[in-house]
């Protein structure tokens, strides 16, 4: 990795691109502290969606911060232009028409980001009136409504050119970004409170022993795949002949990625949230009962958060594959699996096979979910960075680095090409 960085620097294009990243994740992090004019800066308890929002924002939230709605608008805006394209048959057309169809589903997907920036950016000042200075002037909450929507739409901006112009996936870099830069000063706090009478260096140890081998697992799950092997049939063009050739159809085990885990976190979080706003809601009532179970670290709170899990990779796994149509395509170009017939029976096999595999990652995701609060119960030390922040750092870690080598590797064989 380090030789490919180096590599990378050497060659003019490619250093210019990693520049152009560097340039635009570093304006990313400045915007994160300044403050939303008529804002006070305030703090999230870890039970709240806000925590988790302002884990991917990289403290801008707690910062009251231009970028204090990070690219959450964006995020929830693919995700339900996903679902769309799937139920509306006008964006599923679009979604096959290749490039010119997804240039005009990324137009929509804009669009909705300035809504539900808008939305969200009201929700959040209406909550939070009380760190206003001036709470009850209507021109202070219109300015920071417009600030947080323009914060939001800008993050936008910054990623795509970062995906244009720059190395990676420039929504990914800029989650990535925040989420790091939150992993810093925790760190620092925790070596911090090593011995006299904090953290036992014994328990930090472990910690240490623990998170190296849960980064190595999660790479090789990451990584790891099922190959479904496919033999393309002969067949001729004109004078030509076209196919014969053996490929492999690769199935992930981590097929939904995080998004799972941000689900089952926002589901569970929501009446956590709700709550406070709510301050009468507690005591010795129905409500606060369940309030407090469904705390983090409560027993209900982890049997619903491993159940909302499972429920949603399989969900979601289903949304963004679909063995039918994959089994459809490959029939149209003479594709087939070796002893499976094609069409319906090829269908049936690979759903077969992903409701496997599926499985198994379901059972990856829950553990690295729960995997903070196992750890603290036996370090006996208060894990912050959460499984979620592990999943994307080292998702976008893996991608980023083949994206760059793949440059490379382009780049060494150009002269071999021509």
């Amino acid at each position: 990795m380090l030789d490919a960085m180096k590599t990378a620097f050497k060659l003019p294009e490619l250093r210019k691109k990693m520049l152009w990243t560097l340039l635009l994740l570093a304006i990313f992090r400045l915007g994160s502290f300044i403050v939303i004019p008529g804002m006070n800066p305030r703090e999230f308890g870890a039970d709240t969606i806000f925590a988790l929002l302002n884990l991917f924002s990289g403290g801008a939230l707690s910062n009251m911060s231009l970028f204090a709605l990070g690219v959450n608008p964006y995020i929830t805006a693919s995700i339900i232009m996903n679902l769309l394209t799937i139920v509306i048959p006008r964006l599923e057309e679009l979604a096959k028409e290749g490039v010119e169809g997804r240039k005009v589903i990324a137009q929509y997907t804009r669009y909705g980001t300035v809504l539900l920036g808008l939305l969200q950016a009201t929700a959040l000042t209406m909550g939070f009136r009380g760190s206003m200075t001036d709470p009850n002037n209507p021109w202070a909450f219109v300015t920071v409504v417009t600030v947080m929507t323009g914060g939001s739409v800008l993050l936008m901006w910054l990623g795509e050119v970062i995906s244009e112009r720059g190395i990676g996936n420039g929504i990914s870099l800029l989650i990535f970004a925040g989420i790091i830069s939150r992993l810093l000063p925790s760190s620092i706090a925790t070596i911090g409170a090593l011995g006299a009478g904090g953290i036992h260096p014994l328990g930090f140890l472990a910690f240490l022993i623990i998170a190296l081998a849960v980064v190595v697992f999660v790479v090789i799950v990451t990584e790891g795949q099922r190959k479904i092997p496919v033999q393309y049939a002969k067949r001729v063009v004109g004078r030509r002949m076209y196919g014969g050739q053996a490929t492999h159809l690769p199935l992930r085990i981590n097929q939904a990625g995080v998004i799972p885990v941000i689900f089952a976190s926002s589901v569970l979080a929501f009446p956590l949230t709700i709550a406070q706003f709510f301050p009468n809601i507690g005591g010795d009532t129905f409500w606060g009962r369940l309030i407090f179970w469904l705390s983090p670290g409560q027993w209900l709170h982890l049997v619903l958060y491993a159940l909302f899990i499972f429920i949603f990779t399989y969900f979601y796994t289903a949304v963004t594959f679909n063995p039918v149509e994959v089994a459809n395509n490959m029939k149209k170009y003479g594709g087939f699996i070796p002893g499976i017939r094609p069409g319906r029976s090829t269908a049936e096999y690979l759903d077969r096979v992903l409701s496997r595999i599926t499985l198994a990652g379901a059972v990856f995701l829950t553990g690295i979910a729960l995997l903070p609060f196992i750890v603290s119960g036996i370090t006996k030390m208060s894990v912050g960075f959460g499984g979620t922040g592990l999943l994307i750092v080292v998702g976008v870690a893996i991608d980023t680095m083949k994206q760059i080598e793949a440059q490379l590797l382009m780049r060494q064989y150009e002269g071999f090409l021509k």
